[in-house]
Formats: structure tokens, sequence, C-alpha cells
């Protein structure tokens, strides 16, 4: 037997960090399923919503006054509310409006916690100490009142609802990123950047926030599901997303009038909840699944 084959070894087949993340969130079954439920929901409410309407001719202003309050169908799945308006539609184009609420703000207020966190992280000083301590104001005011306050103040409306979202929803990301870069500033490929001349904006967005990913990506999606249901709220107090444009916490509001009320369809309310539910739930399963998978410590699903 040839010597070359005795000691020959065989060399494991290397993975790179994003690799090995999918590899573990894969085995993570209930974040996978909220993964493959956000996708289902964003298909149907950003892609069929356009199909439907071509098809059938059902628009969320489509109003069929003769058949309100129909049983679902075949003609309407979801039956029609109190104007004979199309359910179906009206969920899937509400979809659209919950789902961009909850992403534009999220993503917004992210990126502005990940900014005031890594300045603060990096700089220290006075200049963490005046970030921080405005931080801890923020969090630190009571945000049920001051959203209904600011609602009525600028008016209901799309960005309305995302200004407030933004406003009073970047402080977790911020102390979350602060204590990343704290963490990392004083490692030694910060003191290599710094040995090369790297300016400190260069180390803090090339270096220390993308080093920060994991903590920030988690955020990102448990905070979409949080601002899904502030939005729900919001419009079913009737200070979010006006009619005739549809969400999913307006036609709850509207929804909620005929739960006790036998002969006027008491089942539309399941509808939209049963929507909003499933996404939100989705979306925490998913943020629970990138916790586990982007920590690299865990080692249950390498």
């Amino acid at each position: 037997m040839a010597l070359d084959s005795i000691f020959s070894v065989e060399l494991a087949p290397s993975f790179s960090y994003w690799q090995m993340v999918w590899t573990r969130f894969r085995k993570h079954r209930l974040a996978m399923f909220g993964a493959s439920v956000i996708i289902i929901m964003i298909l149907l409410c950003f892609v069929a919503a356009p199909i439907i309407t071509a098809t059938t001719g059902y628009h969320y202003t489509s109003m069929d006054l003769p058949n309100r309050y129909a049983l679902p169908s075949g003609a309407h799945w979801f039956g029609t509310d109190d104007m004979g308006r199309d359910v179906l539609t009206m969920i899937l184009y509400g979809g659209q409006v919950s789902i961009e609420v909850g992403l534009i703000s999220a993503l917004a207020a992210v990126l502005i916690g990940s900014l005031v966190g890594v300045v603060s992280g990096y700089f220290g000083g006075w200049i963490d100490e005046a970030l921080m301590r405005f931080t801890d104001v923020m969090m630190s005011l009571p945000y049920l009142p001051l959203y209904l306050v600011l609602a009525m103040a600028f008016g209901p409306g799309f960005w309305t609802l995302i200004g407030i979202f933004v406003g009073f929803g970047w402080m977790g990301d911020a102390r979350l990123v602060r204590g990343v870069v704290l963490s990392l500033k004083n490692m030694e490929f910060v003191e290599a950047a710094k040995a090369i001349g790297a300016s400190p904006w260069r180390i803090m967005l090339k270096h220390l926030l993308i080093n920060s990913m994991a903590v920030i990506i988690v955020s990102t999606t448990l905070l979409i599901g949080g601002n899904i249901v502030g939005e729900a709220a919001l419009s079913f107090l009737g200070l979010g997303i006006q009619p005739p444009q549809p969400s999913w916490g307006n036609v709850l509001q509207t929804a909620s009038g005929y739960i006790f009320a036998p002969g006027n369809g008491p089942w539309l309310i399941f509808y939209p909840g049963f929507f909003l539910f499933l996404t939100v739930l989705s979306f925490n399963f998913m943020g629970d699944g990138l916790r586990d998978a982007l920590d690299p410590r865990l080692k249950g699903y390498r």
C-alpha cells in the first residue's frame, strides 16, 4: 500500500459564517415555519392581491350592497362585509399596508438605534454619557399616551404611524449595539485597523457595526412584529390608517361591530385577527431562530 494513501488526511469541508448560520437556522423548526409563513403572507398580499383584483374585478373599494354580509362562497371566499366588499380582498390589501408599516418603521428605527449605539460605544466619554442619558429619557416616556397625542396632532395616516414608531423604537437597538461595541472595540482587529490608519467612521461602520449584525438582525425581526401590532392597535382606535384604505387594524375595528350580531356576520372578525396573529407570531418565531443561529456559542444547532 502506498505511503501517501496511508498518511492521507481527508480535510473537512470549509463553511463560511453565513453558511453555518443557515445550517443552524434550518434545524430550528419553528423558525422555518415562521419564515415560510412570512414568505407566503408577502406573496399573498403583494403578488396575489393584484392578480385577484384583475381576475375577479374585486377591489377594496368595490361595493355590492345587495350582497352585504354574504357567507363564504366560491365567489367570495371570506364572504362580504357591511358594504358588500369582498373580505379576502380587504384582508390582502390591508396586509400590504400593515406589513409595509412594520418593515419600514422597524428598519428605520434599527438604523438610527444602531448608529447611536456604535457612536456611543466607540467614542465613550461625554458623547457616550449624553447619548445614553437621552436614550434613558426616551425610554422612560409613556409610549401609549404619546402615540395617541401625536397621532391626533399630526393626523392619522401611513407616514404618521411610521414617524411615531421610528421616533420611539430606536432606543432598544441603541443599547444593544452599544453593549456589543463596548465588548469589541478593544479587540485585536480594531487595534489593527487603527494601526493602519483607518478613520473612526471606517472602524465603526466596517468593523464594529458589521460585527454587531447578529443582534441587529434579531432585533429587526422582533421589532417588525411589534410595529405591526402597534399599527393594528392605533388603526383599531381610529388613529392609524383611515378607510377606505384598509389595514388589518381598521378591518378589525369595523368587524368588531358585528361580533354580537348573529345576522350581520360575526365571523368577519376572525379573518383579520387570524392573519394578524399568524404574521406576528411568525416574525417572533423567526427572530427566536435567528438569535440561536447567529450565536456561535449555542451548540445545539451546529
